[in-house]
């Protein structure tokens, strides 16, 4: 499977495992129902959706004016230093609010999440990839292996 509906499968499978996993976690360590922690599940999808098109799109504005081209290291680790402490910012005070949780128990849940999406992102992307093949972009070429792959 390629191309757009690839693209749309993923993403529907991604946030959907997301939002039930995160409202399970979130009722479990909050001590409210899963109706109630789902509501906040939901509610981060949101805001995380929405934060990502702003912040990207900001990020990319401040990026065209940057003397240097390209994506280094310290570039990357900037835009994802950046994007993940604007969803602190939102978050924290959204989850303390409707969780009834101190802002401190809302940061630690907030810590808590951006843990598990970077073990949740990687295996749902090794699932996705053995379940739907590689995406072409990530295929070699006859007889080449891609960029920075080792057999």
């Amino acid at each position: 499977m390629q191309g757009i509906k690839r693209k749309l499968v993923y993403v529907t499978l991604y946030e959907a495992f997301a939002m039930l996993f995160t409202s399970v976690g979130l009722a479990l360590f909050s001590g409210r129902s899963l109706a109630h922690a789902g509501v906040a599940g939901v509610a981060s999808s949101t805001v995380a959706f929405i934060w990502n098109l702003i912040y990207n799109t900001g990020f990319e504005a401040w990026e065209a004016r940057q003397p240097g081209t390209g994506r280094s290291v310290a570039r990357r680790l900037l835009h994802a230093a950046g994007f993940e402490a604007g969803l602190v910012v939102t978050l924290v005070p959204l989850f303390a609010w409707w969780l009834q949780v101190s802002l401190w128990e809302a940061l630690w849940m907030d810590i808590g999440l951006i843990i598990f999406f970077l073990i949740y992102t990687y295996l749902f992307n090794l699932l996705f990839d053995h379940v739907f093949g590689l995406p072409a972009s990530a295929q070699a070429t006859t007889g080449q292996q891609p960029k920075g792959c080792k057999a």
